[in-house]
């Protein structure tokens, strides 16, 4: 082979090779991790609202946040009663469009939904320690400065005039949803939330209304 064809084919071979590591990048984004959902790579985070603000420090939390942790009270005999907390994916709306509530996508055959159905009474809290802000600027996960909030409430199934938009907002953010199994029975539903703490700074946890939560409105 001269030298000129060997070339080529290094070329050539440097262009499938590159075209074929864009398509593992693409294939991965909307799964999890840096360019979860749609936020875009260069202003992935907008900056967190003035901590004094702690509704609006609320919501913008809830929002960026993709999964959560959620505490039900167990029905599994071995602890019945007690706490049983699980990781879920959630979503309050398209990236831009949240709206404050958390939405979920739950299959009778979860454990966490189980529970749910003999007391639907849930707690949920999530941080930005998922997200690089905590992280860039040095903040322990458990620091009350890496922000995190403590939803309570109850879980129900969403109701038709709105499946559309909870569906729509989980898919965007975890579009790998679309392909769980159907034998699984899978079902929208979302947090009703009656009560909310909001920890951002040091002095303890500060409360916010939901009447406080869903007035604001996020830029």
């Amino acid at each position: 082979m001269t030298g000129r064809a060997r070339g080529s084919a290094r070329a050539l071979l440097a262009s499938v090779l590159a075209a074929l590591l864009a398509l593992l990048v693409s294939a991965a984004r909307g799964r999890g991790g840096r360019d979860h959902g749609d936020w875009d790579a260069a202003t992935r985070l907008p900056p967190l609202p003035p901590r004094e603000d702690a509704a609006r420090v609320a919501r913008f939390v809830t929002h960026v946040c993709d999964w959560g942790a959620l505490a039900t009270v167990s029905t599994l005999e071995a602890v019945r009663g007690r706490p049983f907390a699980d990781v879920l994916s959630l979503s309050d709306g398209p990236p831009g469009a949240g709206s404050g509530v958390p939405y979920l996508y739950l299959s009778p055959l979860q454990l966490s939904a189980s529970n749910l159905q003999e007391n639907p009474q849930a707690t949920l809290t999530m941080s930005l320690a998922q997200t690089d802000f905590c992280r860039k600027n040095g903040f322990d996960p458990q620091s009350p400065l890496c922000a995190h909030i403590i939803l309570s409430g109850a879980v129900t199934k969403v109701n038709d005039t709105e499946v559309d938009f909870a569906k729509r907002s989980l898919f965007v953010r975890h579009p790998e949803m679309q392909t769980w199994p159907s034998s699984h029975n899978w079902f929208f539903a979302k947090l009703n939330i009656t009560n909310i703490w909001v920890l951002d700074y040091f002095g303890g946890p500060k409360i916010v209304t939901p009447e406080e939560y869903y007035n604001v409105t996020l830029q």
